[in-house]
């Protein structure tokens, strides 16, 4: 029996967003087990990368699994797998790889320098459909984690060519001399959301199943 797979969802998301519910529906069509946490716990105002990560490690219970994680999901899938060797298989889905610099960065110091002053600010939570506040803890928290995690485990990454939200770059150095990784691009964007159909064929073949 393949071990169960957890699918990790990007940053202001949630279960429900398109490609979880279509990697979830396809798996399970397989009678392959998968399950979509909530990573925000319900709490996304104190949303951290340390708490996000302890809820991966509770819904894996201690178990072998495969990991696949989109945007902000694919670079926790990274961290976790980093730190438990009985992870089998990730996948991971323009992984956002260095995440608290490449955002700070878009940012600008000054919104940076005002978010930090006020220890909150609001930003667009596409599972909502509304802005919801944010704390600066996030930033604090993801400054402690490296960007490169150092997966050991077999790991397949899809990126889109015209991705302007990760550049597609961000995984071709991730993967540039990992023996264990394989990147697949494409000519899609960010949410890869038309070439579902690839990904797929390519995660059930990558996966045994």
């Amino acid at each position: 029996m393949s071990p169960p797979i957890l699918y990790l969802h990007g940053f202001a998301s949630g279960p429900t967003s398109s490609k979880a519910r279509l990697f979830a529906e396809r798996f399970a069509a397989l009678g392959q087990s998968i399950s979509v946490p909530a990573l925000d716990g319900g709490d996304f105002r104190d949303l951290t990368i340390t708490g996000q990560l302890q809820i991966i490690e509770k819904e894996a219970a201690g178990r072998p699994c495969h990991l696949i994680g989109s945007s902000l999901g694919g670079y926790l899938a990274a961290l976790y797998a980093a730190r438990h060797r009985e992870v089998t298989r990730i996948i991971l889905l323009a992984p956002a790889f260095g995440f608290a610099r490449r955002w700070g960065n878009s940012l600008g110091i000054e919104v940076l320098d005002e978010w930090q002053r006020t220890g909150v600010r609001k930003v667009m939570h596409h599972g909502l459909g509304r802005e919801a506040e944010l704390s600066w803890r996030l930033m604090e928290d993801a400054s402690l984690y490296e960007e490169q995690p150092a997966v050991a485990q077999p790991a397949l990454i899809f990126h889109g060519r015209h991705d302007d939200v990760v550049p597609v770059s961000v995984s071709r150095d991730f993967a540039a001399g990992r023996a264990n990784v394989t990147l697949r691009e494409f000519d899609s964007d960010h949410q890869l959301l038309d070439v579902v159909d690839e990904m797929f064929a390519a995660s059930r073949e990558f996966l045994g199943l």
